[in-house]
């Protein structure tokens, strides 16, 4: 068997999927390395979101593999943070900004002193203008607080692959750009692969770009 480069972390492989005998991926392959920044464009309803869920195998695929790595041995998992494109937080729970973002180290608190996680939360909420949230209900949010709120919780357990489905849905002007500068930033410790409508934004980050339409890379 062809072993992976050394700086690959996921590999998809001849994906195809379908929905009630529709298709809506055909045949897609892709290498993620530890260093890509992914852009992944397209119209909608043209398989971008799929593509990301068979990469986090969220779904199965009618065929093709989708395959981790970890220094070229394959693994079962790897630190993955999502940011989906509609969020499934019901904001009548109650549950804080802070309990949010610490529920993105899910498995990591065991590795993690009750000091540390403390500190990722306390560096997140000042990264993310969230510092007076902390203990405010999610439910009394506007749209693009949560969404900030959960772009923490991806980030928090400093994943080796971070997938953002349009993750500037709901954030003003003057966000969006500090998010940005972010991404520059997140880049350089976790491979990105990130759905957006505004490519040119991220152009200078991009090491890859794919353009899905029709299921088709």
């Amino acid at each position: 068997m062809q072993l992976p480069a050394n700086n690959i972390l996921v590999s998809l492989s001849d994906i195809s999927v379908s929905y009630d005998g529709m298709s809506v991926l055909q045949h897609c392959s892709i290498d993620v390395a530890k260093d890509d920044f992914v852009v992944v464009t397209g119209p909608n309803g043209g398989g971008k979101t799929t593509l990301l869920r068979a990469m986090l195998r969220l779904l199965k695929p009618d065929a093709g593999t989708v395959c981790y790595y970890n220094d070229r041995v394959e693994v079962e998992h790897l630190n993955i943070g999502y940011l989906p494109q509609k969020n499934t937080i019901d904001s009548r729970f109650p549950i804080s900004v802070g309990e949010v973002i610490l529920s993105g180290l899910y498995d990591k608190k065991s590795h993690l002193s009750k000091r540390e996680q403390q500190e990722r939360l306390k560096a997140i909420l000042k990264d993310l203008g969230l510092e007076q949230l902390e203990c405010r209900p999610i439910g009394e949010l506007s749209g693009g607080q949560l969404q900030r709120v959960l772009l923490g919780r991806a980030v928090v357990a400093r994943p080796q692959l971070l997938v953002l489905d349009e993750p500037l849905s709901y954030i003003d002007g003057e966000w969006c750009e500090r998010i940005y500068d972010m991404l520059a930033r997140w880049k350089n410790d976790m491979a990105i692969v990130m759905v957006t409508h505004y490519p040119e934004r991220v152009a200078g980050l991009a090491t890859k770009s794919l353009h899905i339409e029709r299921g088709v890379l």
